[in-house]
């Protein structure tokens, strides 16, 4: 059945929807007092497994390490929590029928909310991970969802589906590929979160693009995704980004904004006559 919720998206709204546990793997990482992440399976941890799965604002950690088995430093890939997919579809105003590309499919679940949304045969989206992307391609197809899933870089985007109404990102970035703006309509939407390059708070981004190939948006609030594969940031940038937004007087994240061109992208605080370095 299909269900357009328009403005005021909750996260009960997203889990009566679809099952975020149908898309969920067995076995999920959690992280240890030692600062290790370490596996735990649905099979020996079941209520540790479920609670986590059941969390609306808790994001399940599926890989670390782009991989390892036994236990890593770093998450490379999760499940989004229901809270923080329910900001984004908010921001990302989907209706029924417009064409919906997503960067970063983790799991599957939000292709599924998007495709409960938009409609069948109405999302496409990237993964770059294969292993990630099987597991993906399986929840979906048993789900009944027509999401069109592609392996590949999502910096590229995918033009064989082009143009698209929405955009979502579903990783972090510190530079918007062009391609993103090239393969969006005129009036489209992008919604991105954004790396620690100017705020903290890996502030989330929502982008209007424009007939002249540019586009413009504002940062709405906090969020906290992992980096893009190839955009990943060094700690020693986001230590100097905090210590930077402290000298500036610590402006919250919705005072900044940006703009997109073919040449480039400029940060701004307060209005676009006010570019900062990031």
């Amino acid at each position: 059945m299909q269900r357009h919720w328009g403005t005021g998206v909750t996260p009960d709204d997203v889990c009566r929807a679809v099952p975020r546990e149908a898309f969920v793997p067995d076995t999920i990482w959690i992280r240890r007092e030692d600062g290790w992440a370490v596996p735990i399976t649905r099979q020996d941890h079941p209520h540790e497994w479920q609670r986590i799965v059941d969390a609306y604002d808790e994001a399940v950690i599926t890989q670390v390490d782009d991989g390892a088995t036994d236990k890593g430093t770093w998450p490379t890939s999760s499940g989004s929590s229901p809270e923080i997919m329910a900001d984004m579809i908010n921001a990302l105003d989907v209706h029924p029928g417009m064409r919906v590309l997503e960067i970063g499919t983790g799991t599957g679940y939000n292709a599924a909310v998007l495709s409960t949304l938009a409609g069948p045969g109405n999302v496409t989206s990237v993964e770059v991970d294969p292993t990630i992307a099987a597991h993906a391609r399986a929840a979906l197809a048993k789900g009944g969802y027509q999401v069109q899933l592609v392996v590949a870089d999502g910096t590229s985007g995918h033009s064989p589906n082009a143009p698209y109404d929405r955009v979502i990102v579903t990783a972090a970035a510190r530079q918007i590929p062009y391609e993103w703006i090239r393969q969006t309509r005129p009036g489209g939407l992008i919604v991105v979160p954004w790396a620690p390059t100017f705020h903290p708070d890996w502030p989330l981004c929502r982008l209007t693009v424009h007939h002249d190939g540019t586009a413009t948006g504002e940062f709405i609030g906090p969020s906290s995704f992992m980096p893009l594969r190839s955009q990943r940031l060094p700690q020693s940038v986001i230590h100097d980004t905090e210590r930077q937004w402290i000298a500036a007087g610590k402006p919250t994240c919705t005072r900044y904004g940006i703009t997109i061109t073919a040449e480039g992208q400029q940060i701004w605080l307060d209005t676009p006559e006010s570019p900062i370095d990031s």
